[in-house]
């Protein structure tokens, strides 16, 4: 999955990627330019499990970020930066929190409108060239795709994100050529001064995030960003100072998680065990596929345990006994905490 790093002029979304990903983006990188990043998304459970099973590692999800390079001067996104952004699984919007010299005092609320405003005309822009084309007798890529277009082309032009336009699976399905920005999940990210880093956000940027069903996580993207440059030993009493529960990538991931609505499940192999993530919803059949496209071809069923159950149970003797272990056919659901052991027919 990766995830773009976006903000308005001044926001601090460069520190913010460095505080997650430990890479400095070049200044001087025209507009448009990605420099990406990964994190490991760390999840307590996956470690626990190790203990229980030290196999030679433990594999944890990785989140892949993305900051876009701005045009310097602007108040605004330059178009090379919209089109960049495109390539983004899910958004990540930095909203300034903190007071700078020479500006006006911060207002994520407005922030999250502005660039909800940008994304919009975004939109608006491929849809009104792609409605004229079909209106000109265009050929339609999938039935309905001139009347779906027009409905999108109604809602865009009422200034609605095409995230809150309440479109079904098989609509978002059948645009996911398109790459709309309004449409991609968002996760806001409130940059505040360090002062106020293991602080809640203001209950009106609480209000104005849960009214558009998304994310919220508080950092301080320039402190942050030096707790990276620290070794782990003085990493943790830094973070313990500042009355942080973790680094920022740790709690940008669990956040993340449940803004775009993913689970988690494990799996335990000969040489590793490894954390995987999946969308809420997600057979075992499918999920069998993250491992390896040969599992889902030739799924036959899935042992499952859960993670809570294997802790407190320990040997699989005990599991069994308990009746914990179960098996599970293609169409069973993935839940948060599954751990999975895949049995499937090659060829």
């Amino acid at each position: 999955m990766k995830v773009g790093i976006v903000g308005l002029p001044g926001a601090g979304k460069t520190s913010v990627f460095t505080a997650l990903t430990g890479v400095s983006p070049d200044p001087a990188a025209p507009a448009g330019r990605q420099t990406l990043g990964v994190a490991r998304a760390l999840d307590p459970r996956l470690d626990r499990l190790h203990a229980m099973f030290p196999r030679e590692k433990a594999v944890h999800v990785e989140l892949t970020f993305a900051d876009v390079a701005g045009a310097g001067g602007r108040r605004s996104l330059d178009r090379s930066v919209l089109v960049s952004m495109r390539d983004f699984d899910a958004l990540a919007q930095v909203l300034r929190g903190f007071a700078a010299p020479g500006t006006d005092p911060p207002d994520p609320v407005r922030e999250m409108r502005n660039l909800d405003a940008e994304l919009v005309l975004a939109d608006l822009d491929v849809v009104d060239r792609k409605h004229a084309r079909l209106g000109k007798g265009e050929k339609q890529a999938f039935a309905g795709e001139k009347e779906l277009i027009a409905g999108l082309k109604e809602i865009l032009d009422a200034g609605t994100p095409l995230r809150d336009a309440g479109l079904a699976d098989e609509q978002r399905g059948r645009l996911s050529g398109y790459a709309f920005l309004s449409l991609k999940p968002v996760l806001y990210v409130l940059n505040v001064e360090e002062s106020r880093v293991a602080e809640p956000a203001q209950p009106e940027v609480t209000a104005a995030a849960r009214e558009r069903r998304a994310g919220l996580v508080v950092v301080s993207g320039e402190v942050e960003r030096q707790i990276v440059e620290l070794d782990e030993a003085e990493r943790a009493g830094f973070m313990a100072d500042l009355g942080l529960s973790g680094p920022a990538a740790a709690r940008f991931a669990a956040a993340a998680f449940a803004a775009l609505d993913l689970v988690t499940f494990f799996t335990i192999g000969d040489r590793e065990v490894r954390a995987w993530t999946v969308r809420r919803g997600t057979t075992a059949q499918a999920a069998a596929g993250k491992i390896h496209t040969d599992m889902e071809r030739g799924f036959i069923r899935a042992d499952v345990i859960r993670f809570e159950d294997m802790e407190a149970l320990g040997s699989e003797a005990r599991r069994r006994e308990a009746g914990k272990l179960r098996v599970e056919g293609k169409t069973y659901i993935v839940q948060d905490g599954d751990i999975l052991h895949v049995r499937f027919g090659k060829g």
